[in-house]
């Protein structure tokens, strides 16, 4: 099974899994994922967004999985990074995030869902050890527009990215959108149901998520983005960092603006 969802991602840089499949294939229960998706409401507001929005909330923990042992460790909090190259809004930042609660990384689905997409990149690409890092996002319409990736149509600078829908309840928009990184071909979906998961080699593959609006009322659209790389964590260069005062102690910024962004709905 992990076979087929590796060729696929072989053969088109992306695999889209129903929830029917993650259960399946990657052998989880979808009612203890279920359990999880409380963990949401308590995200902390993401406080670098430098387009001015109060519309994302966030947490981030890092693991390291080894496919030898099939083992997986969470290591030491650490400030999340990404050059510009990759990430034109927010690169060069050292951001720093609440950590993702204990009862969470602790349960046995989580345990898992993580392990399992390490097996499915492994056997692409066998290594000894993925570095992973995982976002709780939650994206609200509380101010009228959300943005799920307000940096544009994007590679996040890893080698593999999971993507995970938690929850959609009461907006419109947040189509996806993945195209090839070096060609003009590519293809649009929307993610409607909870536990649908979009794989994604991250070599040859850009990708984004449009605007996101009220439907009838506030809304949310809750996700969860594993990255998976080879070569450790990113981390800048000791003589590259910028630093400034937040509530975790450090953050960074950077004024250059590069890339495409999503228009507004």
């Amino acid at each position: 099974m992990t076979a087929a969802i590796a060729k696929a991602i072989l053969d088109s840089g992306y695999a889209l899994l129903e929830p029917s499949a993650v259960q399946e294939q990657l052998e989880l229960q979808l009612h203890q994922l279920h359990e999880l998706r409380s963990s949401w409401n308590n995200l902390s507001k993401d406080i670098h967004l430098r387009d001015g929005g109060s519309y994302r909330s966030r947490r981030h923990s890092c693991f390291v999985y080894t496919p030898a042992t099939d083992s997986l460790t969470q290591v030491a909090h650490r400030a999340h990074w990404q050059p510009i190259d990759y990430n034109a809004l927010h690169g060069g930042m050292q951001r720093w995030f609440d950590p993702i609660a204990s009862e969470v990384i602790e349960a046995a689905a989580w345990r898992q869902l993580l392990k399992a997409i390490g097996a499915i990149v492994d056997a692409i690409c066998p290594v000894t050890q993925w570095y992973i890092e995982a976002h709780q996002f939650r994206i609200d319409t509380e101010a009228g527009i959300g943005r799920p990736t307000p940096e544009g149509a994007h590679r996040d600078g890893v080698d593999y990215v999971a993507i995970m829908l938690v929850e959609r309840c009461h907006v419109r928009g947040g189509e996806t959108r993945v195209f090839e990184a070096h060609g003009r071909n590519g293809v649009r979906f929307t993610m409607l149901e909870p536990w649908t998961l979009l794989l994604l080699d991250d070599a040859r593959v850009i990708h984004e998520t449009t605007p996101i609006q009220p439907a009838e009322q506030r809304g949310v659209r809750d996700t969860l983005v594993l990255t998976y790389r080879q070569h450790g964590f990113q981390a800048p260069r000791p003589d590259k960092v910028e630093l400034a005062a937040c509530a975790h102690g450090r953050r960074a910024g950077n004024e250059e603006l590069l890339g495409t962004h999503v228009d507004d709905l």
